[in-house]
């Protein structure tokens, strides 16, 4: 991803930045990021916590929905969220999460995210809905 998109991205969502986020894949039909999973993001026996992988999948989808945006929208909001665990990833492993858009409307798009190990394990499945403003 291109450096100036990228410090867009960031200013919009700072939260993204203090994740340490990586968008190494930008499109209309596919948003991929990774991140390093730290002792902070962790819970109980030194796995990624639920939460750090919700907000991975979170800010995922939600690029891939500003990617389809409808003229005259500039922004989006998550408006549904749902989240299956599936497997426990260790502290200093990287995550890769995938998007892609399930369905894409007028006024809302539903997104598809996978979080895995760059082995391949399924931490997390996401389904998320995103409402363009």
């Amino acid at each position: 991803m291109n450096a100036d998109a990228l410090a867009a991205v960031v200013k919009m969502v700072p939260f993204a930045a203090h994740l340490d986020l990586n968008i190494v894949e930008l499109g209309r039909d596919r948003v991929v990021v990774h991140a390093l999973i730290k002792a902070e993001y962790c819970t109980s026996g030194g796995t990624a916590h639920g939460g750090f992988l919700m907000a991975l999948a979170d800010f995922t989808g939600a690029v891939g929905a500003f990617q389809v945006l409808p003229e005259g929208a500039n922004s989006t909001t998550t408006i549904e969220s749902k989240t299956n665990m599936m497997g426990a990833i260790p502290v200093g492993s990287t995550l890769v999460a995938t998007a892609t858009p399930l369905h894409v409307g007028r006024r809302t798009s539903v997104w598809v995210t996978r979080v895995e190990s760059e082995s391949g394990k399924l931490a997390s499945v996401t389904t998320q809905t995103q409402m363009a403003i």
